[in-house]
Formats: structure tokens, sequence, C-alpha cells
């Protein structure tokens, strides 16, 4: 069976981006073997350690490299994704041969990306992060799914509606189509 690898974006325990992530394994459960990457605990990137052996940054790129696919779900903070996200994207494309970038665990993964977010649903978040996935070679899912939270804001857990519901499960079949 097929590993799709989740990431959030966000390090809020009741994330809205967890939640949709969570909504999308529901859907892919009996199609993939689904799991989670739990990154909070990894250092900041810096190249005096980059060739370290850091047992945080050693299983988040083991994790990576035995996924099939990625989905990532991401806040939109001041126009753009969150530096979290930005920095374990920042260990996930660096070579881990010195030198080699094909031996980036990023490079050429098959990636969807989604978005729970203020008014513009994520949209700022999800361009900067597809530039930078493309830079690395990934290959994108061609359908995306950008939840605009308006007043939502507020609730307490993140309640889909029926649109939004028919958009995550068309982004699900373009990713399974992706992996055929």
């Amino acid at each position: 069976m097929r590993k799709l690898l989740f990431i959030s974006g966000s390090l809020r325990k009741e994330s809205y981006n967890s939640a949709l992530l969570k909504e999308a394994e529901k859907l892919l459960d009996d199609y993939m073997e689904c799991s989670f990457l739990f990154y909070f605990d990894i250092p900041y990137m810096n190249q005096d350690i980059e060739f370290d052996d850091i047992p945080s940054i050693r299983r988040v790129r083991k994790e990576v490299e035995e996924a099939d696919a990625i989905w990532i779900g991401t806040p939109e903070y001041n126009h753009s994704y969150p530096g979290v996200l930005k920095n374990l994207m920042d260990w996930l494309s660096r070579p881990i041969v010195a030198g080699d970038y094909n031996t980036s665990v990023i490079r050429g993964k098959k990636v969807a990306i989604s978005s729970a977010a203020g008014s513009s649903a994520g949209s700022f978040a999800r361009a900067k992060l597809r530039e930078m996935l493309q830079m690395f070679s990934c290959t994108l899912c061609k359908e995306e799914t950008g939840i605009a939270l308006g007043k939502r804001f507020s609730d307490s857990a993140l309640v889909l509606t029926d649109e939004e519901m028919r958009t995550l499960n068309v982004e699900c079949r373009a990713l399974l189509e992706m992996l055929d």
C-alpha cells in the first residue's frame, strides 16, 4: 500500500489545518497508509550542524523519504507560510551528502497542498509554498483545497461545508491519480 505523509504547518493543538488534513486522511485511509509528521522538535537550520547526526532530523528525513507522497496543510501568516514549516523545508531540501542535491529527501516528491486561513483561504501561502516546492523539483497535485475561515476563526473545531468537502474530495482523487 502506498504511503502518504501529512505535514501540518501549524503548531497549534487545535489547528484548523491539522483538522483539514485529518478530514483528508478519513477520505484516503482505505487507499493509502496515512501518517502525520511530527517535527516540532527539530532545531533551526544551521549549516554549522547541517551534517551532524541529529536524531530528530534523521527521523523526519526517513519518514519523508519513505513516503510516496506528501500533503502539506498550511496556515497563512502575513501572506506566507509559517516559519516552523519553512525551517522543516530547509532541512528536507538540504543534501544528505555534501554538495549532492540529488540526495535531498524531498527532491522529486509528489506533493498536495491545502490551507485553511483567513479571507484569502491561504492563497498567498499556497502560492509561495508551490514556488518553493517547484524549486525542489517536486511534482505538485493539480488540485488544491483552500478554506476561507472568515468568522469561523472563533469556532473551536473546523466543520467543512458540503462545497468544501467536495473540493477536498477532488483533491484526494487528483492525488490518487497522480500516484497511479
